[in-house]
């Protein structure tokens, strides 16, 4: 294989982006040039260095449809003007670009589905905002022929939806060696990650005042401030902290210390009813029982290893009653978490990361 040159775009600053982190790291170590491609934000931390590019593209817009439209732009040209033999982009937010580039380049394009975009909770609750969104992947789906997604559900909806035949990566961590035993557990419950809309904060932080440990929370994102709101409504300021981001190697210290790990989704949007979250597996990684939700790709892991507490609904009594019980049944708890050790030995990038490898090299071969 010679060397093959891609470029992977994001709407994101890159410093935090833990899956393309590690696709982009495995490209690299397989023989492609990549280069990865974000947007430079007031408040972005300066880039680590590593075995692939990365730029940072600016606009004057920090968010709303001038940060989209600005950033599009920008992208555009960059695209034009760099040299790749392949442009991948990463959700919807960015496919108008890499599709108009390609097609003028003659060059290949992928779809790295991270999300079913255009079901977030955030959009399909906004009615003009889902028609865009919505009618840019019914139009451009379709041309993106080469594809993957983070779940089977979403692969099996765009079949179902726009003729293609997209691949499954999933979105783990490495495999690690860790001690037998691991580290001791101190009596929190975590929740990390994207502090976003539909994430079941809103019912989570109420149903504290009835659980018997604190909650931390780290992570950042448009429910923020109503977080905050919810935490200080509630009287929860000493129970519920708000620790803020971390980079991706200072919150797997955190997380290997939790007690329980929180992955609530609401079922509002197929988005959230057929996600597969990062966390999920990062919980399982280090050694941390769940309470996670019984959706279609979370039941279908944990009847191979039982890794999580899966509740059916959001209400506060099924809240309370799920950590309350993960809390004080230490013999639950350790058979959750014996069941993490047998698990991510299984569900790992190592394994995951061949299915990518193969992917592309499949696409020189077209």
């Amino acid at each position: 294989m010679g060397l093959k040159r891609v470029i992977f775009t994001v709407t994101n600053d890159l410093s935090y982006d833990q899956r393309m982190i590690r696709i982009c790291t495995s490209m690299a170590q397989n023989g492609y040039s990549v280069t990865l491609v974000g947007a430079r934000l007031k408040q972005s931390l300066p880039l680590q260095s590593r075995n692939f590019k990365q730029k940072r593209l600016f606009t004057p817009f920090g968010k709303g449809f001038g940060f989209y439209a600005g950033y599009n732009i920008s992208l555009f040209f960059y695209l034009l003007f760099s040299k790749a033999e392949i442009i991948c982009c990463i959700d919807t937010d960015t496919m108008l670009p890499v599709w108009l580039a390609s097609s003028i380049k003659n060059c290949t394009r992928v779809y790295d589905a991270h999300e079913y975009f255009s079901q977030q909770k955030e959009i399909i609750s906004r009615p003009r905002i889902y028609r865009v969104w919505h009618a840019i992947e019914k139009r451009f789906i379709p041309k993106f022929k080469n594809g993957y997604t983070v779940s089977e559900s979403i692969a099996d909806a765009f079949k179902e939806l726009y003729a293609v035949q997209y691949s499954v990566i999933r979105n783990m961590p490495l495999l690690q060696e860790t001690t037998a035993s691991g580290p001791v557990k101190e009596r929190y419950i975590l929740y990390q990650g994207a502090v976003n809309e539909a994430r079941g904060l809103e019912f989570l932080i109420p149903a504290m005042k009835q659980v018997d440990a604190q909650l931390l929370i780290y992570g950042d994102g448009n429910f923020m401030a109503q977080t905050k709101a919810l935490i200080n409504e509630n009287n929860l300021r000493d129970k519920v902290l708000c620790k803020g981001k971390l980079m991706p190697e200072e919150l797997e210290k955190i997380t290997a210390l939790a007690y329980i790990g929180i992955n609530l989704v609401e079922n509002n949007g197929l988005n959230q009813y057929y996600s597969l979250a990062n966390k999920f597996f990062d919980y399982i990684h280090a050694g941390v029982p769940q309470l996670s939700m019984n959706f279609p790709e979370y039941r279908r892991i944990n009847e191979q290893y039982e890794v999580a507490w899966l509740v059916d609904d959001l209400q506060t009594d099924t809240l309370v009653n799920a950590l309350n019980q993960l809390l004080k049944d230490e013999s639950l708890h350790q058979r959750l978490k014996q069941q993490c050790e047998a698990a991510r030995r299984v569900f790992n990038w190592q394994e995951e990361e061949k299915t990518l490898i193969r992917f592309y090299n499949n696409l020189e071969q077209q």
